[in-house]
């Protein structure tokens, strides 16, 4: 699986957006076509964009830069290098210049703040001399990142066949205080780690939050009478309640796909057990029984199926059965344990934690347990949650000592590793759908 050479496969161009129509358009049908580990990432010019805030038109910049070089497919120059320091939105490029520079791509923005925030992109083909297309954006004073990743989102999709994952969110566990005595607490971000807010105020616990379908619903582990439970917590009006009463511990749920059911496990006499629930409410509805440990529950992106982690055979392992439950089958057979399976967007891989010859794993399988390959490999590297284009996974490592957690990324070739900057310690991450 290769990248096919940027002289031949570069297709620029983006989607959605108000077209930009002063300039003829060409039908490129040169792209990025990435199927493998063994490529290079792509140069790009991307000058500072025009505005009457020169800083300004440099920050959106500078957002769009990173998230595309973070991606792993990207090389954006540095602009101090480029021929042009700040792009010019409204004039056709002088393509020789940029040929000379050895540019394939250049993006032209322009980006003004005031009542709203308005911005203006093009994407221009050097070597055919064509500008492929233009987007308008305009949102409120409020969304300035939203709008760099809204663009970012676009290039990518159109370079490389893939949508984009930038205007996303990342909700997970922010964690501080002393080691022995930890306080956690549900924070959210974007997916770069800037714009944080906290969720809870770590009066009690929480735990492995996940985002519903729409965006608007996490379901979380809660401490607060002592006993871990499952509860929802509706973003839009910070509302909180319990999702099932049991009688017993509840843990690690997850959002089945149309978003209206939630599947967790129950301790109860020494076994746990999945169940599912309506998140209207209800008598929840056991799926697996037995003296085992079934956990980690997580549907497939058509709702048929649930991948899970058991204990049935002897040591953790990666499960599959019918959303219904009944006649679960084994599907992992490497070396070690298993454990955090999840199903990725597409429906063609699942992701799990693997222990084995001391070290943690994040790895990928194919949804009948076949094509296992391991992306990263360290201590105490754990918990992946996918970016909802099923190309780039998200986790938490734990170096151990007087240290915390740090979340961590790494594409589906097991390249690109990052480590994503949060204010505090951080464990338990899950990655929102694009944002609507």
């Amino acid at each position: 699986m290769t990248l096919v050479n940027r002289r031949t496969a570069l297709k620029l161009g983006l989607a959605g957006g108000a077209l930009l129509a002063t300039a003829p358009m060409a039908l490129a049908q040169l792209r990025i076509v990435v199927e493998g580990a063994n490529f290079q990432p792509l140069p790009i010019a991307i000058p500072d964009f025009a505005s009457s805030d020169p800083n300004f038109g440099r920050e959106i910049a500078d957002i769009v830069r990173n998230n595309l070089r973070r991606s792993g497919l990207f090389l954006p120059l540095d602009p101090a290098s480029l021929p042009v320091r700040v792009g010019d939105v409204n004039a056709t490029p002088d393509f020789n210049v940029w040929r000379t520079a050895n540019v394939d791509g250049v993006v032209m923005g322009a980006v003004e703040r005031g009542g709203q925030i308005s911005a203006s992109v093009r994407v221009w083909d050097t070597q055919q001399a064509s500008q492929v297309v233009g987007n308008s954006y305009a949102t409120d004073p409020n969304s300035a990142r939203r709008i760099a990743h809204q663009i970012s989102d676009a290039i990518y999709s159109q370079l490389s066949g893939g949508t984009g994952y930038f205007d996303t969110r990342v909700v997970y566990v922010a964690e501080s205080g002393p080691k022995a005595n930890r306080t956690r607490r549900l924070a959210i971000m974007d997916q770069d780690g800037a714009n944080v807010s906290y969720l809870t105020d770590g009066s009690s616990m929480a735990l492995t939050p996940r985002f519903s379908p729409n965006g608007d619903m996490l379901t979380y582990m809660n401490f607060a009478d002592g006993n871990p439970q499952v509860y929802l917590l509706q973003l839009s009006t910070g509302r909180q309640q319990r999702l099932a009463s049991v009688g017993a511990m509840t843990f690690a749920p997850r959002f089945s796909p149309d978003g209206g059911t939630v599947a967790f496990s129950v301790e109860q006499s020494g076994a746990t057990n999945i169940y599912a629930v309506s998140t209207s409410g209800g008598q929840p509805t056991q799926l697996t029984s037995g003296a085992a440990i079934d956990t980690g529950p997580s549907y497939s992106s058509d709702g048929s199926r649930i991948v899970f982690e058991s204990d049935r055979g002897g040591s953790p392992q990666i499960y599959l059965m019918g959303a219904g439950g009944g006649n679960p089958q084994r599907i992992s057979y490497g070396q070690g344990s298993y454990s955090t399976p999840v199903w990725s967007p597409s429906g063609n891989l699942i992701a799990f934690t693997r222990q084995s010859g001391g070290q943690f794993h994040i790895g990928v399988m194919n949804a009948d347990g076949s094509g296992e390959r391991l992306l990263y490999s360290g201590y105490h590297a754990e918990g992946p949650t996918w970016a909802p284009n099923g190309r780039v996974i998200m986790f938490f490592q734990d170096p151990g000592g007087n240290d915390g957690p740090r979340l961590m990324s790494v594409d589906i070739w097991g390249r690109s590793v990052q480590t994503i900057p949060t204010e505090s310690y951080a464990s338990d991450p899950a990655w929102s759908g694009l944002r609507r």
